[in-house]
């Protein structure tokens, strides 16, 4: 493993103008990166990854890179790209199981971090080591979110996950789990106890529905709920996953290694929007794909499929009206997730819009003085990169809100 971590750094160019580094939605220092790595410093060049990125080691396995940092790699215009991943995730793994992080002397004033996703560990991090005293607030019993509830194991392993949690302990961060916020306890409570920040970073963890007869029976699942428990479900030998992203990928991979015999992912248009490589792999472990169906109502032996046409755009502008039975034992539905946002139609002064997600100004800062959201919750369901680059900003903003408080 280490010999091809190396040969791969030593593929890189160090271009003078890298594409790699604007390709990356962090803007992390690749080549300043694979530089201190193969001099022998990958203390250094984890640091300045870690600092870029505190979730770097997370991205390295999650990220999309062949539409990122690699889709861009200047060798491979004519050939295969660098492959950044493995560098870094070589490089990012090593500086979190040897990491120490200072932390700024205790200023005494306490942040509220409301979901324990990658874009509340992020904030947690980033306000712990400006060193504020810092409170996370998560609904489940561990952090993650969809790091956790959302990804597969086999993607992701959990104790990737937990070793961020041990290094929020670490830092001092107090963890409160299975509380959510918005229910007995909302942001009034929070500012009423000596919060004087609060920063939402909830997710999407809610499904979209179809809203189609039959949506409701007991072999209809939805994807996300599958994927943060496949365990307790019983699916039977043959299954339909309505959907074409990540997350129907992932299920249809679960399902096919939970001993389900037969997977079809039935998409409406004509084309997936899940990566490539997530795409492949689904289809290599066994995944039918099947496009150009509508879903109109499911039974109970399956569901109603009409065919669709698409045009140049992969926009549907015709769909039958005699619509055919697709048999199944279960029915997985994953077209989509809606926010979490319990706690921002239960506070008064926040805001969202049509789709159900906070509104902010451009530094994260809601309608209600002191109150921040970053992540899915404002963007809808993205990367994990891209929610740490937000929570990043979000971060810095809330620490220059307190700096301008009066001093009690």
């Amino acid at each position: 493993m280490a010999h091809n971590v190396i040969a791969e750094g030593k593929r890189c160019l160090n271009c003078k103008k890298p594409l790699c580094r604007p390709g990356c939605p962090i803007n992390t220092p690749i080549p300043q990166m694979i530089s201190l790595f193969l001099a022998g410093d990958i203390k250094e060049a984890g640091r300045i990854v870690f600092e870029n990125n505190p979730l770097s080691v997370i991205c390295s396995i999650v990220c999309n890179h062949g539409n990122q940092c690699q889709g861009h790699c200047v060798r491979g215009i004519k050939g295969e790209p660098v492959e950044i991943s493995t560098v870094e995730n070589f490089v990012s793994s090593y500086y979190l199981d040897n990491l120490e992080l200072e932390k700024a002397p205790s200023n005494g004033i306490k942040v509220a971090v409301v979901g324990a996703g990658p874009a509340g560990i992020t904030i947690a991090l980033k306000m712990a080591q400006l060193g504020y005293d810092v409170t996370v607030f998560e609904s489940k019993a561990h952090i993650g979110g969809v790091l956790r509830y959302g990804i597969p194991e086999f993607r992701l392993p959990k104790s990737i996950v937990d070793k961020y949690e041990k290094l929020m302990r670490k830092l001092g961060i107090k963890l409160k789990f299975n509380i959510t916020i918005g229910k007995a306890i909302g942001v009034e409570e929070l500012f009423r106890d000596g919060f004087k920040a609060i920063s939402i970073g909830t997710g999407v963890s809610w499904p979209v529905t179809l809203n189609i007869k039959g949506e409701t029976l007991g072999h209809v699942h939805y994807g996300v709920h599958y994927l943060a428990n496949p365990e307790v479900y019983e699916l039977g030998d043959s299954v339909i996953v309505i959907g074409a992203g990540n997350v129907a990928m992932d299920v249809a991979r679960t399902a096919l290694r939970r001993g389900v015999k037969d997977v079809k992912i039935v998409v409406r248009s004509d084309r997936y929007t899940a990566s490539e490589e997530e795409k492949e792999y689904a289809e290599i472990e066994g995944a039918q794909f099947i496009f150009n169906k509508a879903p109109v109502e499911i039974t109970d032996k399956g569901v109603m499929f009409a065919d669709t046409k698409c045009d140049e755009n992969h926009k549907v502008i015709y769909t039958s009206d005699k619509p055919e039975l697709m048999e199944a034992d279960s029915v997985m539905i994953c077209v989509s997730q809606r926010p979490s946002n319990l706690i921002l139609t239960q506070t008064k002064g926040l805001e969202v819009n049509e789709r159900g997600l906070a509104k902010i100004d451009t530094d994260g800062s809601t309608a209600r003085e002191g109150v921040f959201a970053s992540g899915d919750v404002v963007r809808g369901a993205k990367t994990v990169v891209e929610a740490v680059e937000t929570s990043k900003r979000v971060a810095m903003a809330m620490d220059e809100y307190l700096k301008s408080l009066p001093k009690d």
